[in-house]
């Protein structure tokens, strides 16, 4: 066995017996100082443990080729009805894609942009509308003139009233003409107002209504509605519950399309209230706007190549007064990539408290023009500049977030007004990564941090002791 003495013998700590020390008053405030200075130090070294600390570098873009990249919005314009809006994608690489309908949900709004139902649900629309092939010049004048005068009385009294919204300007305006006149002339002879009155084929020019066509949300020509007395509901708001037609427009399409709808009204009821609807319920027939505006919300996605996201007024089978079209916009929601939940957010903010800060830069921003201040018509055009940020840390593995510039301006042209987001990806990424701190590393400072101050310690208080001795000798007058 290793006897006792042999074990003390390697003791580096060796002890000087208490008889032989003295202690000092200065000794005594240098340790307080001390004790003071190693907790101090201590705390500052904790906390810089406990402190994430992060790397940033750039880097090129690692997405692999053919990635797609989502974008989210929530869009609300005043003055673009749900009937005609369209959401479409182009890019640099030739894809171009039109009237996106799958993810995207549209919602009739009024001009403080408050919905005023569900969901509008626009359907496929036809893109090749048939019309006469002879166009006959001598049609005669079949349809009732309406304005704003006699619209009212005229529609309370015939069951159904079908009632063609035109500009003389237009091209489907006038291709549709001939064919309106000649069957409204024979459902007039079939359905005589005096004795049946059943129902009435009407027109109106709205070039000289404007009024009576802006209440009722007309933004596209031809624009055919259908209105049944005891259904159409009027409020102070202007308010209209009708029908739009999309169907062919030549003359035995139309006529048939009126027959179907006056079979099941009785000539004694003579109410379009108290019969059954038609059966026409296809494409050719659906509900019209109630209102002007229309907020639309949802997603697409896009190659992460410089492409745009437009959203305009479009038809195979209409026209636009682009002098009248007013494309103004509130942005509730623009973003790009995936969506990220409040909670990872608010963890990765925790790490980097700028992250997030431009994911949805435009979120709240209203552009507004309004199209009487200027001959020409106004396009809001966004420019855009994305930049992909990954955030790798210990709790979550990796995060991506697309964070953006955006730039806008109002566009005066001669061509029918859209809003375009333009956009454009950066080539590089932004990695961001959270750096471990090892514990045996706090350890070493700790004991760094109580060793040194010790020891400085100990040297500051043996000088101001020999200091103090040899100010004593010197006042004794003691020569060494």
């Amino acid at each position: 066995m290793v006897s006792t003495s042999k074990i003390k013998s390697v003791d580096f700590y060796r002890k000087i017996p208490r008889d032989l020390t003295e202690a000092s008053l200065s000794g005594a405030g240098l340790s307080i100082i001390a004790a003071f200075a190693m907790i101090f130090l201590f705390g500052m070294e904790l906390n810089d443990y406990l402190t994430v600390s992060t790397s940033t570098s750039i880097i090129v873009d690692k997405s692999s080729d053919g990635d797609f990249l989502r974008i989210d919005f929530n869009l609300s314009f005043p003055a673009l009805s749900c009937e005609f809006a369209s959401i479409d994608v182009s890019d640099v690489l030739g894809t171009n894609r039109l009237n996106i309908t799958k993810t995207v949900r549209k919602y009739s709004i009024d001009s403080n942009l408050k919905p005023t139902g569900s969901e509008f649900q626009s359907g496929p629309i036809s893109t090749a509308i048939k019309h006469d092939e002879e166009v006959d010049e001598e049609h005669g004048e079949g349809a009732v003139t309406l304005n704003s005068h006699n619209f009212d009385r005229v529609s309370h009294q015939h069951p159904i009233l079908v009632v063609n919204f035109y500009a003389p300007w237009c091209y489907w305006s006038n291709r549709l003409k001939p064919s309106w006149e000649k069957a409204a002339k024979i459902i007039r002879e079939r359905y005589d107002p005096e004795f049946d009155g059943r129902i009435l084929l009407g027109k109106v020019d709205c070039t000289e209504e404007v009024e009576l066509c802006r209440r009722n949300h007309i933004q596209g020509y031809p624009s055919i509605r259908i209105f049944r007395k005891g259904s159409d509901v009027r409020d102070d708001h202007g308010h209209h519950e009708h029908e739009s037609y999309y169907g062919d427009r030549d003359t035995d399409s139309l006529v048939k399309t009126m027959e179907d709808m006056v079979a099941p009204i009785s000539l004694q009821s003579q109410s379009a209230s108290d019969s059954q609807p038609s059966n026409m319920t296809d494409d050719a027939k659906r509900p019209a706007p109630l209102t002007g505006g229309c907020r639309i919300e949802g997603f697409v996605r896009v190659k992460k190549v410089p492409g745009n996201l437009v959203i305009s007024a479009r038809s195979a089978s209409h026209s636009f007064d682009a002098s009248q079209m007013n494309m103004s916009h509130v942005i509730s929601h623009f973003s790009f990539g995936k969506m990220i939940s409040p909670r990872v957010m608010s963890d990765m903010k925790q790490v980097l408290p700028y992250l997030g800060g431009s994911h949805d830069r435009l979120n709240g921003m209203p552009y507004i023009s309004n199209p009487s201040d200027s001959n020409a018509n106004v396009t809001i055009e966004h420019y855009l500049q994305v930049v992909k940020t990954e955030v790798m840390t210990r709790s979550y593995k990796l995060v991506e977030d697309y964070e953006y510039t955006a730039h806008s301006s109002l566009v005066h042209s001669l061509d029918i007004p859209v809003a375009k987001f333009h956009f454009e990806l950066s080539p590089m990424q932004v990695l961001i990564t959270e750096n471990s701190k090892s514990f045996s590393h706090f350890i070493t400072n700790v004991c760094a941090i109580i060793g040194g101050v010790f020891t400085v310690a100990g040297i500051l208080d043996a000088v101001l002791h020999n200091t103090m001795r040899l100010m004593k000798k010197v006042e004794l007058g003691k020569q060494f």
